[in-house]
């Protein structure tokens, strides 16, 4: 077992422990600024008007009375938006959620859709004024129960097929000649983001440059986005984000709002600031879709798994396709001869879903991992051991095997440290203070993704070292990473180090999104720094910093870049882990706590040991949240979500969440990065909504397949 032991090739030995956060006291002392936080001069402000309506369109608007109210500047409606052209919309250059511009026409599609944008000179007066528009809707009744939809093949995220099979099922579910066949069906609520931060931005034109302060995920990204919106080069195009409060995949493109603020800014030519409330976010900035997945599972007598099948349903808007890719992590967990995934999706008058933290893994765990329990029950073997004996180490997709591995140790760590082995083998077999306890565990996995980043690193004549890269911190401790990088490679104190970070001018850092801005940027920050010391020939930084007092020049800098080395594509990249949980069950109150957990993760190198744990602390309690209490409703006859704020969506408090241990497992996966570290934000959120409910079945002797395990369920 490692907690991830620095590389032995660098030379200051930061790497693997545990790092305060260095953007820490900016954050508690409130001197971070977040997007809504800028203040310029002449700045005005806007409020969205949104649709009463969740399917049909405007038969008319009236702005009068908006237009005429005091401190008002423009209303901005479908009939006067300003001109916006289409971006090439793809993930490479550009990207926006919503295929349909704003106010593109007078059609509604769905409850909340923004139909307008009143501006004023303070955000009391906007939003006095948007309650005065009128607007008379021609309606249709809208379609917002999934149940009553009709399906169709989802078309597949990143140029991935959603279709693969591999092999024949002979017979159909029951008792077959190859052994037993579970197949049972798993459902998900729609999910809601939900982050502290709501989303806001402010967009400053002078002349025509174009200036975003905007938490963004993706810096870079949104510069070259919003510059062929507006039909600009991308150097006049700004994007700032040094801080975001939470993003989860809604932050990574420009939603509707975006797009609208900065067009009206150009047109009004002042600074506006547009904050999105809550409400408003719970209809049109993105969601988790509802899932309904089936798994069938055929398996020898002894646990050999012969077959697995696993069809997934979920559900989008009638404006952009987004299918929630729940069949993506099947391929790689267990092995198998026959293969079936298949994935439909279904056309609902509901806001666009989007991504959110390990969008398909995390509700295609809960139902792959319930499904491997019931079959261990089934079978009356131990879910550890039929997880043991089923590892594949290949993707079986692909056939590609995977460049580091340390799942078995996950499980075995995790039991060991568990006690599982003390663990009743019939359900219903241990109580406490009048409740029933229960155990249970999952595994967990996210794939390992990298892209291309860049970093500058500049270095002062005092031995201060500044690093710059336009990536950004969603709260995930980017700030930290980056500076205990630069640290090790530069064999300097941490404290040296001042990060610079969320800003187009500088050097490209790559995309905050699939756990990949750690494993993107980190090893560009390294080669920064190697450069640095190899222009001068500088065996240490005190020779460079001899250097520049003699010459008396202001700094020395130096650029490094890194991608993912084509070379290794004979590799798949992925990472592992496993989850147990103790539960306590008061069946009379119907109310269900979790009283203890273990997280073991195979990560490659831990860089932050601190940051790391607390990342999977994080996704830990987001699970617990979508496996207790998160969902969201659609009103069936208005269209509009039934949860509205913080108060109504409900999620994990303190109360909620049991102390979390976190043990890191394996070793550093070269042949991935040249520090060997993978992300690590995603894959704890993955599988913890299947280990809440394998631990209820142990304590009830109850199977519930559908989440969140509310009250009513427990009692049922």
């Amino acid at each position: 077992m490692s907690t991830g032991a620095a590389n032995p090739g660098l030379a200051n030995k930061v790497m693997g422990t545990a790092v305060k956060r260095t953007d820490g006291l900016a954050k508690v002392t409130g001197q971070a600024t977040y997007a809504a936080e800028h203040d310029l001069p002449g700045l005005v402000h806007g409020c969205l008007v949104t649709a009463a309506i969740a399917k049909g369109r405007i038969r008319s608007i009236s702005t009068q009375a908006a237009e005429q109210a005091p401190g008002v500047i423009a209303v901005i409606t479908h009939k006067n938006m300003p001109k916006v052209f289409k971006p090439t919309n793809n993930f490479v250059t550009s990207k926006i959620y919503e295929a349909r511009l704003p106010l593109a026409d007078d059609r509604i599609h769905y409850g909340g859709q923004i139909i307008g944008l009143v501006v004023a000179d303070t955000w009391e007066r906007a939003r006095e004024a948007a309650q005065l528009v009128q607007v008379d809707y021609d309606s249709q009744p809208p379609l917002v129960d999934a149940t009553k939809a009709t399906y169709r093949p989802a078309m597949g995220l990143f140029g991935e097929d959603m279709v693969f099979r591999k092999g024949e099922f002979s017979r159909g579910p029951g008792e077959t000649a190859a052994g037993t066949t579970l197949a049972a069906t798993y459902h998900t609520a729609t999910e809601l983001h939900a982050m502290m931060e709501p989303h806001a931005l402010v967009a400053h034109w002078q002349g025509d440059t174009l200036t975003v302060y905007e938490g963004s995920q993706w810096v870079v990204g949104g510069q070259r986005t919003y510059a062929e919106l507006f039909g600009i080069p991308s150097e006049k195009v700004r994007l700032i984000t040094p801080y975001i409060g939470g993003g989860f995949g809604a932050k990574a493109f420009p939603w509707p709002h975006s797009i609208l603020c900065a067009a009206v800014a150009r047109q009004i030519q002042r600074p506006l600031k547009l904050v999105v409330n809550r409400r408003q976010m719970t209809a049109n900035t993105g969601h988790r879709s509802q899932t309904e997945q089936t798994l069938q599972l055929t398996a020898k007598p002894d646990g050999e798994l012969v077959a697995i099948g696993h069809t997934a349903k979920s559900a989008t808007s009638e404006i952009e396709d987004f299918p929630e890719p729940c069949t993506s992590m099947t391929p790689v967990m267990y092995a198998a001869p026959t293969l079936h995934i298949s994935q439909t999706l279904a056309t609902l008058n509901v806001g666009t879903p989007t991504w959110m933290r390990a969008p398909g893994e995390a509700p295609g765990m809960w139902a792959l991992e319930s499904a491997m329990d019931e079959l261990a029950w089934k079978l009356n073997l131990d879910p550890v051991a039929l997880r043991l004996k089923n590892e594949t180490q290949t993707n079986l997709r692909n056939d590609l095997p995977f460049s580091s591995k340390h799942f078995a140790e996950c499980l075995q760590v995790g039991a060991e440290t568990f006690g599982w082995s003390d663990r009743p083998r019939q359900p219903r077999s241990r109580q406490r203070d009048g409740e029933l306890i229960g155990w249970g565990m999952a595994a967990s996995t996210f794939p390992a993704l990298r892209g291309n980043a860049s970093a500058k690193v500049r270095l002062l004549p005092d031995g201060r070292v500044q690093v710059l890269a336009s990536a950004n911190d969603m709260g995930t401790g980017a700030y930290t990473v980056i500076a205990i990088v630069a640290a090790e490679t530069l064999g300097v104190p941490v404290d040296k180090i001042t990060v610079e970070i969320g800003d187009s001018l500088f050097p490209n850092g790559g995309l905050a999104g699939g756990s990949q801005m750690t494993a993107s940027l980190a090893p560009a920050v390294q080669n920064a720094c190697q450069t640095l010391l190899q222009s001068g020939n500088f065996a240490t930084v005190a020779e460079a910093v001899q250097e520049l007092q003699r010459s008396g020049r202001a700094a020395l800098e130096a650029t490094g870049s890194a991608a993912p080395d084509a070379a290794n594509r004979q590799w798949a990249f992925q990472s592992w882990g496993a989850h147990f949980c103790e539960v306590a069950v008061d069946e009379e109150l119907g109310r269900l706590r979790v009283t203890r957990w273990l997280s073991v993760m195979d990560i490659g190198q831990v860089i932050n040991a601190k940051a790391a744990a607390s990342q999977i602390r994080g996704g830990v309690i987001m699970g617990i949240g979508s496996a207790l209490m998160e969902e969201c409703h659609f009103d069936p006859h208005t269209g509009h979500p039934v949860v509205y704020d913080l108060a109504t969506y409900h999620y994990p408090s303190h109360a909620d969440i049991p102390r979390i241990e976190v043990t890191f497992v394996g070793k550093p996966d070269l042949a991935f990065n040249p520090l060997g570290g993978r992300g690590v934000g995603e894959i704890g959120i993955t599988g913890v909504a299947a280990a809440v409910a394998n631990a209820v079945y142990h304590a009830t002797g109850r199977r519930l397949r559908s989440l969140p395990l509310t009250p009513d369920k427990l009692m049922a």
